[in-house]
């Protein structure tokens, strides 16, 4: 499977969808990722499989496995990915293949042997976040004097910056969760329970082009006041507000929609809370632009929450990184001194949690430009009644 695979049959959109990514644009992120690890001390990376494999290479094993998959990348050295003899057929398949060469292991024998020369012996190496221990400490036996650090702690934004090809596969997730959400709006919510509502949701997002759905979060009445709640038998009640927050991957590239309803008309306390957030969210795309660091865009959304009274009750950062997948760096949160740069992607989600009563969020993907933001979703942001 590679990272523009989509199985969503039926989609409504009637385009043909982006071009595919080519050998070639494979080739140039596997020598980036290599020349930024030297210039950040590293003597390599090692990717096993994962987002940062199907970012670098297009390739994404159908499977999970015990048998060692691994990239390894040094500047200077044609990228080489380890695979299992009866896998490689696959690999040679993925559209970075071109740019690689494979190397494979059939059982019986000892893959850590097999990697251990493409790794210099005494070197530190960036190490993707989701290998596995069994690997890592295979390596270390083969190879005991070279060190291994995380690539979040290395390289956090390895993958943070898009390219244009890139934006444009988020735009349209973007959009396809956009008419989701339009579509939803004229469907019954009382008397129905979450898990109808959250079925309903995934079953558009396939109907607009996702080939994966990753969450579909419906909190209605107390259960919003838990941000990520996970659909559950409550029936939805008449006076009810409900929280959506729903997306999965279109193109290979993620989607994250959260609004918030209410089932029948709200009481102005309800809609003060809402208005509030509203604001909030729109002070964090505000404040969005190159050279701004991450921690601002958290601090502005939260100092119109904390002006209102509500500060101890948003309870998460404002916001997260999306790409390959739908949460990863840059994190719009305290403390992150990153400064955004023109291609990053991430979410803007303040929120208000009233434990026993309700919650609202409102979030949007926006893209960081030359001289601001653009939002990835334009879905109306006011609070929507339905029935």
């Amino acid at each position: 499977m590679t990272d523009d695979t989509d199985h969503a049959a039926g989609a409504s959109s009637s385009t043909a969808g982006p071009a595919p990514f080519t050998a070639d644009d494979y080739a140039a992120r596997m020598a980036a990722a290599a020349e930024t690890a030297a210039d950040a001390g590293l003597a390599g990376l090692l990717i096993a499989p994962g987002p940062d494999l199907t970012h670098l290479t297009g390739y994404r094993p159908t499977a999970e496995t015990e048998r060692l998959t691994l990239l390894v990348l040094s500047a200077g050295q044609e990228p080489v990915l380890v695979v299992p003899t009866l896998e490689a057929p696959d690999a040679a398949k993925a559209p970075g293949a071109a740019a690689l060469t494979l190397r494979d292991w059939t059982d019986g024998k000892n893959p850590y042997t097999v990697t251990a020369p493409l790794l210099d012996a005494v070197g530190r190496f960036g190490v993707s976040d989701n290998t596995w221990a069994l690997h890592l400490l295979g390596l270390q036996r083969e190879l005991p004097t070279t060190s291994y650090v995380p690539l979040t702690d290395a390289l956090p934004m390895l993958r943070a910056v898009k390219d244009e090809r890139e934006l444009e596969r988020l735009a349209a997730a973007g959009a396809a969760a956009d008419a989701a959400y339009a579509q939803i709006l004229h469907l019954p919510f009382a008397g129905r329970r979450e898990t109808e509502v959250a079925a309903e949701l995934a079953a558009l997002l396939r109907v607009h082009g996702h080939g994966q759905v990753d969450f579909t979060v419906v909190g209605s009445g107390p259960n919003g006041a838990n941000p990520h709640h996970e659909a559950g038998e409550r029936v939805i009640q008449h006076g009810d507000m409900v929280v959506l927050d729903f997306g999965g991957l279109r193109y290979g590239y993620g989607s994250d929609i959260s609004r918030t309803v209410h089932v029948g008309e709200p009481s102005a306390e309800e809609q003060r809370v809402h208005d509030i957030v509203r604001e909030a969210q729109q002070a964090g795309v505000a404040a969005a632009r190159p050279g701004v660091t991450c921690q601002e865009v958290d601090r502005a959304a939260r100092a119109v929450i904390t002006e209102f009274g509500y500060g101890d009750r948003f309870i998460h950062r404002t916001g997260h990184g999306i790409g390959v997948t739908t949460h990863e760096p840059p994190y719009m949160v305290e403390g992150e001194e990153q400064p955004l740069v023109p291609g990053m992607c991430f979410s803007v989600e303040p929120g208000i949690y009233l434990p026993g009563r309700f919650g609202v969020r409102i979030e949007d993907i926006v893209t960081v430009t030359g001289d601001g933001v653009r939002r990835f979703n334009n879905a109306p942001r006011e609070l929507a009644v339905v029935e």
